[in-house]
């Protein structure tokens, strides 16, 4: 039985990444959602700071990280091996996990100041709902990441 998933390739070319197959369609969904998670942390009121400063530090270290990769896979700087399919699996991965952590402490931290002003409680469940979904689309990814792993 044939893999189904060998479409999956990993792509040498800047038009080939909007292929819906692709495996860099998703690292332009990942910055624009985590630069939203980014955006919108920022401009709330930052108390307590440190659960916040770990929300900040993860949406700031992967969108810097996951446009850095972006660039080496559009650029054809993987060679298209199968190392570079592993790494892709475990950055992702740690990705998923460490935007996991920071959903959930930012949405408990949301919880406990739904008393204190709109406005920031209304920018923080926001920043949450994104959050989640930037969670989501690590998470995705990592999966198709590991199809693609495996396929080496």
């Amino acid at each position: 039985m044939s893999n189904p998933f060998n479409h999956l390739y990993i792509t040498t070319n800047i038009p080939a990444m909007f292929v819906l197959g692709s495996p860099l369609m998703w690292r332009p969904s990942l910055q624009v959602f985590g630069g939203l998670v980014w955006i919108l942390v920022a401009s709330t009121y930052v108390s307590p700071p440190n659960p916040l400063g770990w929300v900040m530090f993860v949406s700031v270290f992967c969108f810097v990280v996951t446009f850095i990769w972006m660039v080496v896979f559009a650029c054809g700087g993987h060679n298209n091996k199968g190392s570079w399919a592993t790494a892709d699996f475990l950055y992702h991965f740690i990705a998923a996990f460490f935007y996991l952590s920071a959903s959930v402490s930012l949405a408990t931290i949301t919880l406990a100041m739904k008393d204190l002003v709109d406005k920031y409680y209304k920018l923080d469940i926001a920043a949450v709902v994104f959050s989640f979904v930037t969670t989501l689309l690590y998470f995705l990814h990592t999966i198709l990441s590991a199809m693609r792993w495996k396929s080496f």
